[in-house]
């Protein structure tokens, strides 16, 4: 991720606004549940029963919150009925935009996450970053334009990118990944081009985020997100905290060895995951065993249809993504992998051998609670982690 830079020093001598501290609070609350009581909402931010009601009233004249019955059938219950306070989903919107290696695709939700637009293109992205940033660029604009969203409403723009994300610069390690990008500051073009503030993650840490915000990692502080896709990458969080390591390079699944003797890959590696465990790599086997070309819509047909050489191709994959996850899951001991991107629609031929190779691979204190489940997400969990890098941001940025 790309972060203000802030001087520490300026702002210790800043003093505590405490009315918008109790605004921030309330906020982040109604962030983390999707309707909480007055009562819920003292116990959770710290703050006075009368400080909650005052912070309450001004939230709701200034549109950002809303109250209502908790619905409750009235034969139930007893006295008068409980009142909810919920965010107002139109308090703010977000735009996410997941740059992939074969398409460009955007999003526009509302600030609880609900998606108020959503569009694809299938571009060749990697050699081509003036043709992929004009494609979002349109697609922004419509999106506004379509929705007739006010400008002023929008909080900015998340940008999920299937390459390495250096988080102090937001500059791209592109090398031999996406080699068309190498020296771009994609995010500092779209916040010229679009007018808004611009934040930029890896595709694979914006699926983490978007299925621990939306999808199957929710409540799970400890899980870890594999993307198998065109490119191969993992997003990881350890207690609620994304680890993104020194450079903001961490969970680059895809390019660790599985065999030392394998193909070579586009990192410049041998023998690397992505190599063995890609759509590409699995249409590209089945084409040189077969003799005849092989796509990505051919192997989904094949696996429904139960081919036996398009099965034993994604088993093997599996098995090849459990061996790499077998040191993952002795390093962070997650509670829960999600399993994404475009190899998860072969279902339980690649959980199963995946599952099994894993166990093999681990102690059993550290995989006899592990569940390894494919994302509720599907392909849009780049797009919607993107938004989400921006609403993570709702309770500071509607507080002030």
């Amino acid at each position: 991720m790309h972060p203000t830079a802030t001087d520490p020093d300026a702002a210790a001598q800043t003093p505590v606004n405490l009315h918008s501290l109790g605004r921030v609070r309330v906020l982040q609350a109604l962030t983390d549940a999707p309707a909480l009581s007055r009562a819920e909402l003292v116990r959770r931010t710290g703050l006075a029963r009368a400080t909650v009601g005052s912070v309450i009233l001004e939230l709701i004249t200034a549109g950002l919150v809303r109250e209502s019955a908790d619905g409750v059938p009235s034969g139930q219950r007893a006295g008068r009925p409980p009142q909810l306070v919920s965010l107002d989903p139109e308090a703010g919107y977000a735009v996410g935009l997941d740059v992939g290696h074969d398409h460009v695709r955007v999003i526009l939700t509302d600030v609880v996450g609900t998606s108020r637009w959503d569009r694809s293109e299938t571009i060749a992205v990697d050699d081509d970053p003036e043709r992929a940033l004009d494609t979002a660029v349109r697609l922004i604009t419509s999106a506004i334009q379509d929705t007739a969203v006010p400008p002023e409403k929008i909080l900015g723009l998340g940008l999920g990118i299937a390459c390495p994300v250096d988080k102090a610069t937001g500059g791209l390690r592109a090398e031999g990944i996406m080699p068309g990008w190498v020296g771009t500051r994609p995010a500092d073009v779209l916040a010229e081009r679009t007018g808004l503030p611009t934040r930029i993650i890896n595709d694979a840490n914006a699926g983490v985020l978007a299925e621990r915000r939306f999808g199957a990692a929710r409540d799970c502080a400890n899980v870890v997100y594999v993307r198998l896709a065109a490119g191969i990458g993992a997003g990881m969080m350890s207690d609620g905290r994304m680890l993104l390591g020194h450079l903001g390079l961490a969970g680059e699944l895809g390019h660790v060895v599985v065999d030392l003797f394998g193909a070579v890959c586009r990192c410049g590696g041998r023998g690397c995951l992505e190599t063995v465990a890609s759509p590409a790599a699995i249409t590209g086997l089945l084409a040189r065993s077969w003799g005849q070309p092989v796509g990505s819509v051919d192997l989904a047909a094949l696996l429904r249809r139960g081919d036996r050489g398009a099965l034993r191709a994604v088993e093997d994959a599996g098995e090849a993504v459990g061996r790499a996850l077998s040191t993952v899951v002795s390093l962070l001991n997650p509670e829960l992998v999600v399993i994404g991107g475009d190899l998860v629609e072969a279902g339980e031929a690649l959980l199963e051998p995946m599952r099994r190779t894993l166990n093999r691979g681990t102690m059993g204190s550290l995989h006899q609670r592990l569940r390894i489940v494919p994302s509720l997400l599907g392909d849009s969990a780049g797009a919607r982690g993107a938004a989400a890098l921006v609403l993570d941001g709702v309770p500071e940025q509607l507080g002030k």
